[in-house]
């Protein structure tokens, strides 16, 4: 099963060099161990463009979808037996990333 791990963030801040780091190491640990499917970082929530195109017009906002003090930075894509595997792979980037990290399954 495939489980998204996003990391929040909550500051305007990005990671450190010794929080890249550890993340690094994280990412080598999770394909090496066969979790890998794919991750990446994202820009801050003001580089952010919302597209709806519910009504029939194209309406295209510049900044977040939501004003909120925490964001998404992040994000893992693993593979993990089952939740209690991505729960530990999740408090181990969270220890990484030095961020909190919330756990869902991807389908």
């Amino acid at each position: 099963m495939q489980y998204l791990l996003s990391v929040v963030h909550d500051a305007p801040d990005l990671a450190t060099p010794g929080e890249m780091a550890a993340i690094d190491v994280f990412n080598d640990r999770l394909v090496a161990e066969g979790h890998w499917v794919f991750a990446g970082g994202l820009g801050m929530p003001d580089t952010a463009t919302v597209v709806d195109n519910r009504g029939g017009e194209v309406l295209v906002t510049d900044g977040p979808f939501v004003e909120s003090k925490e964001f998404l930075a992040g994000f893992w894509i693993v593979e993990a037996a089952d939740l209690d595997v991505a729960l530990a792979l999740a408090a181990a980037g969270s220890r990484a990333c030095n961020r909190k990290v919330e756990v869902r399954p991807f389908r």
